[in-house]
């Protein structure tokens, strides 16, 4: 794929790719913390977040799961809960030239964060 903002990247394309997979994770991370779910729409919450990220450049593979357990039914009028980075496991794998990275976000328990890293 030819890179037209190339130029303004002073990076191997290892360190582009790993560039390119914070860049959409953080995105994730703060475009979907707080929205409104439930056990009923948590799979289609999945299946958004995994078409939005599709379509960014250089994304091969795109894996989004929602910790269905920690969600609230969605049967009653106010039993939603709001979406957390606790909730959220995603794995992305990001192609640039010849170099492909996997990163993943996922709540971590021993660190009480939900981290960012790279798997591979």
């Amino acid at each position: 794929m030819m890179d037209s903002a190339a130029e303004f990247f002073s990076c191997s394309d290892r360190e582009r790719a790993i560039f390119e997979a914070g860049i959409k994770l953080g995105s994730i991370y703060h475009q979907y913390v707080g929205m409104p779910i439930s056990k009923e729409n948590a799979s289609s919450a999945e299946k958004a977040i995994m078409d939005g990220v599709r379509v960014q450049p250089f994304i091969t593979g795109v894996e989004v799961s929602i910790r269905k357990e920690m969600l609230k039914s969605g049967k009653e009028t106010y039993e939603y809960s709001s979406l957390t980075g606790e909730m959220m496991d995603v794995k992305i794998s990001v192609r640039y030239g010849k170099e492909e990275v996997t990163a993943r976000m996922k709540y971590v328990e021993k660190l009480n964060y939900p981290l960012m890293f790279l798997e591979d």
